[in-house]
């Protein structure tokens, strides 16, 4: 018998596992957070200088959107809604497009200053990602701040992926998934567990993604960074242009309690953005957003990022990432950014544009 998508999203949320021993963070924290439809965008013509960020700009920006979406009188005040001493904090980076698209300098020190104007000591500060050697290739791991650590849950993307060194064994989500030619008796290629990081070493997390297309999901933004960077057993979502369920996958990975109560707090980083071609994304669409977006519902994030992208997308002359772009194969993937409604199904956040409050700044 197949599943409708619903149908897959309600097995999902009814097989969903959690460790009792995992801290979660304050329950108005957790996504959607205390600040459900708003997203701030700030922009800066000066973001960037050449190709590289520009940091007082940067700055300026970052100052800004905190400000703007908590309602804070100052920098350090607005990281203290979210942050408190004693947190042991996260940051999910997102290193897929190398040096040329990836978690910028600039814009994680000022993360770091923020948690720690809160009250949080340097090496209680964990920046993040899936795959160690992804993290050191964009050579995050060298600047990081002195005294920040860093950690990834394996070494190296993988097409199987059902190891679960790096992941704990008692925080799962389960989903009737799995690709061909896999036992649909053995539990473990029906479940995705999350990386030891989350459950284990700490209670809050600051989510970092960036601006870009990606082929099967449509857009890999705040949700994707989440889904795909925190769990194991992720290919199953994506293995060809028929069999694509990111649409169900990303909005039930993320409803996991573990991930949906320690998430706080999502900063897009858009001040470059890849339209085509994603996640890794050639530099050929590379483009040059000079914007920043702050939320702490990150389905509203998404939606907006996502028609920043098809907007770049029509001044190029591409359709929106749902329809097929010229020159592509027969089997080339049909983006999926649905994934962003069926989150909002979920409780993640506001889709409704109606629902949606975008405030927009620009310091040019």
């Amino acid at each position: 018998m197949l599943h409708t998508r619903r149908e897959l999203l309600g097995a999902a949320l009814g097989a969903v596992a959690y460790s009792r021993t995992a801290k979660a963070a304050v329950g108005k924290l957790g996504i959607p957070g205390p600040y459900p439809g708003r997203v701030v965008s700030v922009r800066h013509d000066g973001s960037l200088a050449g190709i590289l960020y520009e940091p007082e700009a940067i700055r300026q920006m970052m100052h800004k959107g905190m400000m703007e979406l908590t309602g804070a009188p100052s920098w350090a005040e607005a990281w203290r809604v979210f942050i408190q001493p004693g947190d042991v904090v996260g940051i999910k980076v997102n290193p897929v497009g190398g040096r040329k698209l990836s978690s910028d300098r600039s814009v994680l020190h000022l993360i770091v200053d923020g948690i720690r104007q809160a009250g949080v000591q340097p090496k209680d500060i964990v920046v993040y990602d899936r795959y160690r050697r992804q993290l050191m290739g964009a050579r995050i791991h060298e600047w990081l701040p002195e005294g920040v650590r860093w950690t990834a849950a394996v070494e190296d993307y993988d097409e199987v992926q059902l190891g679960i060194d790096g992941y704990d064994p008692d925080v799962y989500m389960e989903i009737p998934l799995m690709k061909p030619g896999q036992d649909p008796r053995d539990a473990h290629v029906r479940r995705s567990y999350v990386a030891r990081f989350l459950t284990k070493e700490v209670n809050k997390l600051v989510n970092l993604p960036v601006l870009k297309h990606h082929s099967s999901a449509g857009v890999t933004l705040a949700l994707k960074n989440l889904s795909h960077g925190l769990v194991n057993n992720v290919n199953r979502s994506h293995v060809s242009r028929r069999l694509n369920a990111c649409d169900v996958f990303i909005p039930a990975v993320v409803d996991t309690p573990v991930i949906r109560d320690k998430t706080v707090l999502h900063i897009l980083d858009g001040v470059k953005g890849g339209y085509h071609d994603g996640p890794g994304v050639s530099p050929k669409y590379v483009f040059q957003h000079k914007t920043m977006y702050f939320a702490t519902d990150p389905v509203a994030l998404d939606k907006t990022g996502w028609r920043a992208i098809d907007a770049k997308r029509a001044e190029a002359g591409m359709p929106p990432v749902d329809r097929p772009a010229p020159g592509d194969k027969p089997d080339s993937f049909l983006g999926q950014p649905e994934h962003i409604e069926f989150a909002s199904a979920l409780g993640l956040g506001l889709f409704d544009d109606a629902k949606i409050e975008l405030r927009k700044f620009d310091l040019s």
